[in-house]
């Protein structure tokens, strides 16, 4: 899957599913400080991308993501490793 089509999957889903404000999602962004998401909004987020993309993001991963890119390059990688 292309990145762009990654990311924008991603932020519809972050507008529509979180309620966070468009203008807010840029890539150099801390995604943690802009979500501002509890634990249980992580959950949900991990079902989410399990539903659209068809891969899961554990602990680990999250750990590793600091920024919207790295976000939306974990959810790539989780993608090739899938189909490789």
């Amino acid at each position: 899957m292309e990145k762009d089509k990654i990311i924008t999957i991603v932020n519809d889903f972050l507008v529509n599913e979180f309620e966070v404000d468009r203008d807010d999602i840029a890539n150099d962004a801390n995604l943690k400080e802009t979500l501002g998401l509890d634990s249980l909004d992580y959950i949900d987020m991990v079902v989410i991308i399990e539903s659209n993309f068809g891969v899961k993001l554990g602990e680990a991963d999250f750990k590793q993501i600091v920024t919207f890119d790295d976000f939306y390059d974990t959810i790539e990688q989780k993608i090739s490793e899938k189909t490789a």
